[in-house]
């Protein structure tokens, strides 16, 4: 299953297309990227306006959703040649991902959402690690708290600390400050980057806000990446 991903390369993206059905039985291309990568330990962030197909990016790469042509490698294995079970899997072990709409399970704590994201993973469900990690987000006063309880910045660290709990070796971050207020939003994009610094974890974040994009040495742009301008 290993592809010829260059030495050093964490993702990487080869002659990728992907289209949606139209209600009307159109097709709707949304992807159509030559080539894209990201290395080992690499921190880089992707802007663009809403519709460019951020989200469909991160999908296709994460193995949430399948490249209708090319390939898509991470950490070496090519993910579209995986069982759906097998890509589950490898998605669990491999890959974090901070959804923009947090997706916690509102009838769970704090701690038992971080734990609950080490369940699919072969690692071990590590208490002390889901604690450690809530620690680091400024909630070690909020373990027994529910989603419903807390704000949407807190639960926003939430679920970066739920997406890190498995030590991921790449990160997708999907428009993490969205729906943060403006005092928490460089908080957040810290806690996120120092993290992944020290457990060499590779960061790919898309977002539309300059703010947040400025803060990365490596700034890519969808539209120019991606051959469909979607929306123009």
């Amino acid at each position: 299953m290993k592809g010829d991903q260059p030495l050093g390369k964490m993702l990487s993206l080869e002659n990728v297309k992907k289209s949606y059905v139209e209600p009307n039985g159109d097709l709707l291309p949304v992807l159509d990227i030559d080539h894209f990568d990201v290395d080992v330990g690499e921190q880089m962030v992707i802007v663009g306006r809403s519709g460019c197909g951020k989200t469909t990016l991160l999908h296709v790469i994460s193995g949430i959703s399948r490249a209708d042509e090319g390939t898509v490698t991470v950490d070496g294995i090519q993910i579209g040649s995986l069982a759906e079970s097998v890509r589950d899997r490898f998605r669990a072990d491999t890959i974090g991902y901070v959804f923009q709409t947090f997706n916690l399970l509102p009838g769970f704590s704090a701690l038992e959402n971080v734990m609950l994201g080490m369940t699919f993973s072969r690692g071990r469900r590590e208490a002390g690690r889901a604690r450690q990690l809530l620690d680091r987000m400024g909630l070690s006063h909020r373990l027994s708290h529910k989603p419903g309880t807390m704000s949407v910045g807190e639960q926003q660290r939430v679920a970066v600390a739920r997406a890190l709990a498995n030590r991921p070796k790449l990160l997708l971050a999907d428009e993490p400050t969205a729906n943060v207020d403006p005092g928490n939003q460089q908080q957040i994009v810290d806690l996120i980057r120092e993290t992944c610094e020290e457990e060499n974890v590779a960061l790919l974040l898309v977002t539309h806000a300059p703010e947040v994009a400025n803060q990365f040495q490596r700034i890519d742009r969808l539209e120019e990446v991606n051959k469909i301008a979607i929306g123009s």
